[in-house]
């Protein structure tokens, strides 16, 4: 592992049709034990119900999201975290103007995911314009997605 050090506005950005992520700790500083992602997103729904191979955590910074997880239904709220384990199907509608959230996941899977992404889909694409890219995205990285909007 190596000491790693990213201030507030630094990160690598990377885009997808749902939000923008900026890489705060990728895989490379921390010996791909784990990622940390600041997760910026505007109101509405997001991808539709998926499971991922990998764990994750979110830490909300600002604004208010209802976190799907296995057909629950979580509130979650600034200083209010919530974990997600491997293969549970979830999801989050942003109910204020915007939410901007840490994500942390275990291994570099998720990062790979968000590379991917960033590279497929030209950024600004709808997310119902992008599902068919997405689709392919989805399948190599071993993600299972329920219906997808149109």
């Amino acid at each position: 592992m190596k000491t790693h050090l990213s201030s507030a506005g630094e990160g690598f950005e990377l885009n997808s049709p749902d939000a923008k992520i900026t890489v705060k700790v990728d895989a490379g500083h921390t010996d791909g034990a784990y990622e940390l992602f600041e997760v910026d997103a505007p109101r509405g729904p997001t991808t539709p119900p998926h499971g991922t191979p990998w764990a994750k955590a979110y830490y909300v910074l600002h604004g208010r999201m209802a976190v799907l997880v296995d057909g629950e239904v979580y509130d979650v709220g600034p200083g209010a975290s919530i974990t997600i384990p491997p293969g549970a199907s979830h999801t989050f509608t942003v109910h204020s103007p915007s939410v901007k959230f840490l994500a942390i996941s275990l291994t570099d899977a998720m990062g790979r995911f968000f590379r991917d992404v960033d590279r497929v889909v030209p950024a600004g694409t709808p997310l119902g314009a992008a599902a068919p890219v997405l689709q392919d995205v989805v399948g190599r990285h071993g993600i299972t997605v329920g219906e997808w909007p149109s």
